[in-house]
């Protein structure tokens, strides 16, 4: 596969604009990079009654996408959380713990297509779009599907990989989040880069981008801050590697 990332951009607390993440992506550890764990980003180019209808990952999306679907009028979008609404649905299960009366609105905003269902309604957008779950390996996935899209014609294909912290009582089983973080991606037809994949035998015992914990999206992030050329990840007995042509 080979494409453009004509654009990008990321959010996560005390991150916004790309001077903050120059900065951020030379530290060693994937320090949280804000103690306001719990702030929200800026999505006040929306309507307030629109606003309220959205979850902190809901607008941590579309705080990175709106910008960069700015101009075009029809854009596929691919949605990626590995998560999706946990702090939603852990809200419900709790209800239903308590043998209290559960929210429609909140039970249908936290299924994991909630956040393109909101971003065809709240652009006017009837573009293909498509919300994916993908493991470890989500990312690549997304650039699969976009990759799909643009191959058929698509001008551009917006992408986002989008993670919220899970409630406390998801620990035990959920480690690959250190804090709430979101990148977008604006993907054009091109061969600046190219995506292939690799199977093991046997799944490696170290994921490379998750050594010191990146997440891949971040550790994506800092390939093209450092303009580096390769980016490598394993997950299972999956090796994808990036390769940037110039």
């Amino acid at each position: 596969m080979t494409f453009n990332i004509a654009q990008w951009r990321a959010w996560a607390p005390g991150l916004s604009s790309a001077h903050d993440w120059q900065r951020w992506s030379t530290l060693t550890t994937p320090q949280p990079p804000s103690p306001d764990i719990d702030a929200a980003p800026d999505v006040s180019f929306l309507p307030a009654m629109q606003r309220r209808r959205l979850s902190r990952m809901a607008r941590m999306a579309f705080h990175v996408g709106w910008p960069l679907a700015e101009g075009s009028s029809d854009l596929p979008f691919v949605f990626v959380s590995r998560h999706g609404e946990t702090p939603r649905t852990f809200d419900i299960l709790s209800d239903l713990a308590a043998e209290q009366p559960l929210s429609p609105t909140q039970f249908s905003l936290s299924v994991h297509n909630a956040v393109i269902g909101l971003w065809s309604i709240m652009r006017g957008s009837t573009s293909e779009m498509t919300a994916l779950a993908a493991a470890g390996d989500g990312l690549e996935h997304g650039v699969m599907e976009a990759a799909a899209l643009l191959d058929e014609g698509a001008p551009a294909v917006l992408l986002v990989v989008a993670e919220d912290l899970p409630p406390a009582a998801y620990a035990p089983w959920v480690d690959d989040v250190p804090f709430p973080y979101a990148v977008g991606l604006l993907l054009t037809p091109g061969t600046e880069w190219s995506l292939t994949l690799a199977q093991r035998a046997e799944p490696p015992r170290i994921e490379a981008s998750a050594e010191q914990g990146w997440p891949h999206a971040l550790d994506l992030l800092r390939t093209l801050l450092a303009q580096r050329s390769t980016c490598q990840h394993f997950w299972k007995s999956r090796a994808w590697t990036w390769q940037r042509s110039h």
